[in-house]
């Protein structure tokens, strides 16, 4: 069992009052919380040995590239890819994804050609393809939802065929839940030749992103560090070596080129080949440490996914008995489903029950979750959203149902 005073007490941010109430973060699924060592990582990077990296032979330049490489490794063992040229730094999980579509999407699709998304996908999964798709002649399809919220496997499998190209899917919704069996949805794809690209946004910090066990086979995977316990401003891509070879780079400048002449240019190897100008370093190493974290804690993996899975259900459990509440979550097994939890109080708006608790000194996300799309199937313009991790408590979520009561109370429900 974790200690979980000792587990909070590692994240600064949540020994805090706000408004006269002690902070009761459930907000995990936009950004979590950094733990000390983390936060320390990038002082002593500024205050120790700040310099530029892959371009001096002075000892603070060469400390910082080998700090900055190595978080590279920690990504690849994490994530059990094959390769250090396989993971490639870019600024968050959007600009990934728009690397993939601009990259390889424009180089490689044509008119007629099908992608296949689904309409629980967040707005960084769809509007890079879409632009794509007016440029190319392409055209998007959307897999249904089921009636309780799932991802409908018979409607995407009818619409595999020899004219699509690519499936572009988040692995976990970071509205309804869901976890998405990528194995099924990998062998119908590579079937007709299609590529498979895996949002896993919402997945990493739950250790789901492993290529040999959840991923196996997959294309291109994308996700953030600040949704990883790093820091803001960094995004992982991982692709196959031999798809990013054929890739061309998005940006030009430093770093990404071998030899420049007055007419052209060649490229770096990989992965410097998509790494153009000088990069985050201090949060890329940041990330570094937070893998380094998280391994302390959780050394078997499987433990920190039965932590997800006590407080998913402790959570689903509270608030499906309170008869003021809707809840939005995928009515599948708990070992399908994220410890993403969204809800509505009847008769409330979303952003005034946020209001309200957050007097309380709760913190949840409010809003359509950049999934403009699913709300529309939803037939809702907003949701509330409760996201827990592993330094949330049930004291957490009682907080969470005393504070509902008092919307209910206020609205006179």
């Amino acid at each position: 069992m974790l200690d979980k005073n000792k587990i909070k007490s590692a994240f600064p941010i949540l020994d805090q009052q706000i408004n006269g109430h002690t902070l009761v973060y459930l907000d995990n699924a936009a950004t979590t919380q950094k733990p000390q060592v983390v936060i320390d990582s990038l002082v002593e990077y500024y205050s120790k040995y700040n310099s530029n990296v892959h371009r001096g032979v002075h000892t603070l330049s060469q400390l910082a590239t080998e700090k900055y490489e190595s978080a590279r490794d920690k990504i690849k063992d994490f994530i059990s890819a094959e390769k250090r040229e396989e993971i490639i730094f870019t600024k968050n999980d959007t600009e990934s994804l728009n690397l993939i579509a601009q990259s390889y999407g424009l180089e490689n699709l044509k008119e007629g050609d099908e992608v296949i998304l689904s309409v629980s996908e967040h707005h960084s999964n769809i509007v890079p393809w879409q632009i794509v798709a007016r440029k190319t002649g392409a055209k998007l399809h959307f897999v249904k939802l089921t009636e309780d919220f799932g991802f409908d496997y018979d409607h995407f499998h009818s619409l595999v065929n020899e004219k699509t190209k690519i499936v572009s899917l988040s692995q976990g919704s970071n509205v309804t839940g869901e976890i998405l069996d990528f194995q099924r949805i990998i062998t119908a794809a590579h079937e007709v030749g299609a590529i498979v690209v895996a949002d896993a946004g919402q997945t990493v910090s739950h250790f789901l992103v492993n290529l040999k066990i959840f991923l196996k086979d997959i294309d291109f995977v994308t996700f953030s560090s600040h949704k990883i316990y790093g820091p803001t401003g960094v995004g992982v891509l991982y692709g196959k070596e031999y798809l990013l070879e054929k890739m061309e780079p998005t940006l030009g400048g430093g770093d990404m080129i071998r030899e420049v002449f007055e007419e052209y240019s060649t490229w770096n190897d990989l992965p410097y080949k998509f790494e153009a100008g000088t990069p985050n370093i201090a949060d890329v190493i940041g990330l570094g440490t937070a893998i380094d974290y998280l391994n302390s804690i959780f050394p078997n993996h499987k433990d920190l996914w039965n932590e997800d899975k006590d407080i998913t259900n402790y959570t689903l459990e509270k608030l499906k008995s309170l008869d003021f509440i809707e809840v939005y979550h995928a009515n599948s097994k708990l070992d399908q489903t994220l410890p993403i939890v969204s809800f509505n109080v009847k008769g409330v708006h979303p952003h005034d029950v946020g209001t309200i608790l957050d007097q309380q000194g709760i913190a949840i996300r409010t809003g359509h979750h950049c999934a403009q799309v699913l709300m529309k199937k939803l037939n809702q313009v907003a949701t509330c959203r409760a996201s827990m991790t592993f330094y949330n408590t049930y004291e957490d979520i009682d907080t969470l149902v005393e504070g509902l009561l008092k919307v209910k109370k206020i609205f006179g429900i």
